[in-house]
């Protein structure tokens, strides 16, 4: 294929109809803006679980075994702090809080309940609404209040729920308590395992909030998963409000150093603001949300886009002060760059669309966006920046337009293009030798790198607790917000038992008339694994079968019933099951049994309590292998078995889109090569130093302590994608340059002239991303921190191991030379530029 009658029918686009290419695309640019006010924001952990098989499960699950026609409930949770929350002061600041919460019409509270309504109905039984359990608080003695307070931690274990761990039943006092509110709401959202997004409980619990605050004090505060979503989503526009201001001013300061003159600064901003609207115009249009994963895409596009844009620059310069013409040096530019940053494209959109293969649609959405974007960039920089250049540079010839330095970096005698040059002066020397232990390093750090660990939690996603002193002095609308959640997440945590155990839960689905299927659902429970709790040597568990049990308890007739078709004299009915169903259904356990078992019979949920201390992949594995011994379909699920699904789709994602990555960028390296130089050797060259900078990087990872999350499980496709862009820069000059000068010289000529534009674009890239540390988003804050590593890393391993490599290449690709010679110290002697058999 000729792929250079494209190339020149692009530079006669850009050179000859320049001011038509910059019209178009500030055209193109308008059009993207009109998407921008669409975009919408999607934050928190449930937008990582739609999709799982235990995540659809446990939404049939919340579906189906709830009383019928009964509308969607949401929580709000009151926590009150003080010397003593059990005292009559307290408790009625608890029950008048809990008064103007019913009263609010718009907050369609259903029921409110509190340690402080427990000890009124102690006080007074008939107290059953909140002005009579204020009435019965107010009416008593500080002495009858106390004993109250005694006598509800004896009789009520929902007391003891609701009053922290502090709690001292001879002085009747705690140091915290919890009121519950529940409100209803719309179908749907209390539904799930995941956190975050919009819910109609967002301004609930922020009205309660207002509320509350007029009749606790300051001593109740309202949280709930309301607030917690809001919150999610003010930590997405936090850290960008304090991260792109950052950025912005060291991408300034470094391209004033690189650029060194204003108007073509000017021009390589303009053109990255393009890449920008663009991008995000596009989201708009297509109706993909802003989420946590894509407050990486505007960084990793200002990378691209920085290297592009210096890149295209300095190579103009090197022919401009040759003393060539605008319009033959901008052909000169193109005519090379136009294929590197081609090939660069193409094996940076094959990195991040590696991400598409994973199954959480957060890392799809973040894939195809990056690759969108660089796309995107590719023509803005390949396209318009040269056009606009041609342009600028015609205006300066007629008009007296203010012009700096515009010498190319890296140029011969300067001191950068000398430093550059260090690993050409390694590849004369000892390029096998250096290869070696290059080879050694990368192992060495890949087997270390097997450690790294893998997370999905809540934690994840929330900002820290408190936010270094600088960065909560800054001033509006730098400041970020005042967040709560994670102080009284870690609160409740602390003070209260809510975590001494978990569930597990089995759906299964299946012809439950069919005999012998409750005996086995109650087999199954049978030698329970360790992380599951145990009662009288069985799982401890609630179902279908505990409700028939319970319920032959108490009714004679249907224990009768029961024993008649009980094979084995176990509580459990094994035939008839339709007639026992029926029995419950027509009785008081009705609501009770439909919480177990499907109203058509074709599906049921066991719940199994598991031990606290059990980690999630183990109670996840044990859920499985138990469900496994279920009749019909069983599908093990629950919030643990949700997060711990997404803790492993995202290894799986990790390396998965690695090999994907690899072995993608590698074919198409190669094809490239063989398609523009007939060597496609070149190619597998050029993804040496990817690979060590993929292993360097996940050796970083270990060492930083830096696990495998929602956030981070791209690094290692993203690095193969920014790798490559340094990388192919250095190869694809060094194959035109070795078209006209030997081996040493080909190298030379590249190191100073490509070299000197990556560094630049590095130190850029590096520091521009890097401020996203600063970011109240911890995940994001890692993610800076990896991926300008990962451009460092790729700077140092192109200019320093791919010298080497492309010295080993020549003499194991060039027939002229025998194969001993690659042993050679003397590599300063021409080498033969003949085609080879590749």
């Amino acid at each position: 294929m000729d792929h250079q009658r494209y190339v020149d029918w692009a530079d006669d686009r850009i050179v000859g109809d320049s001011r038509k290419v910059v019209l178009a695309f500030l055209v193109v640019t308008l059009l993207f803006s009109a998407g921008l006010g669409n975009v919408s924001t999607n934050a928190g952990t449930s937008q990582f679980t739609t999709g799982l098989p235990a995540e659809e499960a446990f939404s049939q699950v919340n579906d189906e075994f709830s009383p019928t026609f009964s509308a969607d409930t949401g929580n709000t949770q009151l926590i009150q702090k003080g010397n003593n929350v059990l005292s009559k002061g307290s408790m009625l600041r608890m029950l008048r809080a809990q008064k103007w919460l019913q009263e609010k019409e718009g907050l369609r509270v259903t029921s409110t309940s509190s340690a402080a309504s427990i000890v009124a109905t102690q006080l007074d039984p008939t107290a059953t609404t909140p002005e009579g359990q204020i009435r019965a608080v107010e009416s008593a003695t500080t002495t009858e209040i106390d004993a109250a307070v005694r006598r509800a931690a004896s009789q009520s274990p929902q007391f003891n729920s609701l009053v922290s761990s502090d709690f001292n039943r001879g002085s009747a006092s705690a140091s915290a308590t919890l009121g519950l509110v529940v409100h209803e709401v719309p179908a749907g959202i209390s539904s799930g395992s995941g956190q975050g997004g919009s819910s109609p409980l967002t301004g609930i619990q922020q009205q309660a909030q207002f509320t509350v605050g007029a009749a606790g004090h300051g001593s109740i505060v309202v949280f709930g998963s309301g607030i917690l979503a809001a919150e999610f989503s003010n930590v997405v526009v936090d850290s960008l409000i304090l991260t792109v201001p950052a950025a912005i001013i060291f991408i300034l300061f470094f391209l004033i150093i690189a650029y060194r003159d204003l108007a073509d600064m000017v021009l390589g901003l303009i053109a990255l603001f393009m890449a920008i609207v663009w991008t995000f115009g596009f989201m708009g249009l297509a109706g993909i949300p802003f989420s946590q994963m894509l407050i990486a895409v505007p960084p990793l596009l200002l990378a691209v886009g920085i290297d592009f844009g210096i890149h295209a620059i300095n190579r103009y310069r090197e022919e401009r002060v040759e003393g060539v013409g605008i319009d033959r040096s901008m052909r000169i530019t193109t005519d090379q760059l136009l294929v590197a940053f081609f090939i660069v494209t193409g094996t940076t959109v094959i990195g991040f669309a590696a991400n598409l293969t994973s199954s959480l649609p957060p890392i799809q959405d973040f894939g195809f966006v990056a690759a969108i974007g660089i796309t995107f960039t590719f023509l803005i920089f390949g396209v318009f920046l040269p056009a606009a250049k041609v342009e600028l540079d015609e205006l300066r010839q007629r008009y007296p337009i203010p012009t700096f330095a515009q010498t190319p970096l890296g140029s011969e005698g300067s001191r950068l293009g000398g430093v550059l040059r260090g690993g050409v002066a390694i590849a004369e020397r000892a390029p096998v030798v250096f290869l070696l232990l290059t080879l050694v390093l990368t192992a060495s750090a890949g087997v270390y790198a097997t450690g790294v660990s893998t997370s999905f939690s809540q934690d994840d996603f929330l900002p820290p607790e408190d936010n270094p002193d600088w960065i909560m002095s800054l001033p509006e609308p730098f400041a970020p917000s005042d967040y709560t959640v994670t102080q009284r997440t870690n609160f409740l945590e602390d003070n209260f038992d809510t975590t001494q155990s978990g569930q597990a839960t089995i759906y299964v689905e299946g012809p439950m008339r069919q005999d012998s299927t409750l005996e086995r659902i109650y087999r199954a429970g049978d030698d329970p694994p360790d992380s599951f709790v145990r009662e009288n040597g069985r799982a401890a568990s609630t179902s279908i079968v505990t409700v028939i049990q319970d319920r032959a308890a108490r009714d004679p007739e249907f224990r009768r019933l029961v024993q008649r078709n009980d094979r084995n004299d176990n509580g459990v009915p094994d035939d008839n099951l339709g007639e026992i169903y029926e029995y419950l259904l027509d009785s008081s356990s009705r609501d009770r049994a439909l919480n177990y078992l499907g109203e058509d019979y074709r599906s049921a949920r066991v719940v199994y309590t598991v031990e606290s201390s059990a980690s999630d992949a183990e109670v996840t594995e044990d859920a499985r292998a138990v469900a496994d011994d279920f009749p019909h379909s069983a599908t093990a699920t629950g919030s643990i078995v949700v997060f711990q699904a997404v803790t492993d789709v995202i290894l799986e994602s990790a390396i998965q889109s690695l090999a994907i990555a690899l072995a993608g960028a590698t074919a198409f390296l190669v094809l490239i090569y063989h398609v523009l130089e007939g060597r496609p050797s070149l190619g597998i060259a050029n993804m040496v130093p990817v690979v060590v900078t993929v292993a360097l990087l996940a050796a970083t990872m270990r060492l930083l302590d830096i696990p495998f999350n929602a956030i981070t499980a791209t690094m290692l496709a993203i690095t193969i994608g920014l790798g490559v862009d340094y990388s192919v820069h250095v190869t694809h000059r060094f194959a035109d340059e070795m078209h006209e000068h030997d081996l040493v010289t080909a190298l030379d000529r590249t190191v100073r002239g490509t070299g000197g534009a990556l560094f630049s674009s590095m130190l850029t890239t590096v520091f521009g991303i890097g401020v996203l540390a600063l970011a109240v988003f911890p995940a994001i804050g890692q993610f800076g921190i990896l991926t300008a590593m990962s451009i460092a890393y790729a700077f140092l391993t192109s200019l320093l191991v791919l010298p080497s490599v492309l010295v080993v290449w020549d003499r194991l690709t060039n027939q002229r030379r025998p194969l001993r010679s690659l042993f050679d110290l003397d590599w300063s002697r021409p080498a033969q530029t003949t085609e080879s058999d590749d």
